[in-house]
């Protein structure tokens, strides 16, 4: 007898066409709440069975999976669903179109590496010191001398790459 731990679930077969919302849940690691709301902004998509139960094809846990990693580096939703947007709807995403849609990314993720970077680098005499070397400080903005600017942290921006408001 094959003892299963309380929190396992039952992997679901590889070549099953099409999962429940608690299948996807399970194997993706999102809230079924979060599911509802990706497919709310388009992100994502189900069919409705006959008792009105949501369907989704299998390569939607691949489209989890670039939701959940884009998020965690910073990319808003609006972002996501713009690039999901360029994947074919009526078919799985092959390598080719996966291919297109990261090289339109590549100048936006090397701008954030870059804003990381320098937060990291510039940041390492403040965090911690309490401002006191104000005359090092790479926050520091006597009299508000870089609102002229713009608004934010105008020594650690990074220029994004051909985006609107960009600067």
């Amino acid at each position: 007898m094959t003892i299963v731990p309380e929190h396992a679930t039952e992997r679901v077969p590889w070549d099953q066409v099409e999962l429940t919302v608690g299948e996807v849940s399970a194997r993706s690691g999102v809230a079924v709440s979060a599911l509802h709301f990706y497919e709310r902004r388009g992100l994502i998509a189900s069919r409705r069975t006959s008792g009105n139960q949501r369907r989704y094809r299998r390569d939607v846990l691949r489209r989890v999976s670039f939701i959940r990693v884009s998020q965690r580096v910073g990319i808003p939703l609006a972002r996501i669903a713009e690039a999901l947007g360029t994947l074919p709807a009526d078919r799985a995403p092959n390598v080719r179109d996966w291919e297109r849609l990261s090289t339109a990314w590549r100048a936006d993720l090397d701008a954030r590496i870059g804003q990381l970077e320098r937060l990291r680098d510039d940041l390492t005499d403040c965090i911690g010191c309490g401002c006191l070397s104000l005359s090092r400080c790479v926050l520091a903005n006597p009299h508000d001398a870089l609102g002229d600017d713009g608004p934010g942290p105008r020594r650690l921006l990074v220029d994004e790459p051909d985006r609107p408001g960009a600067r």
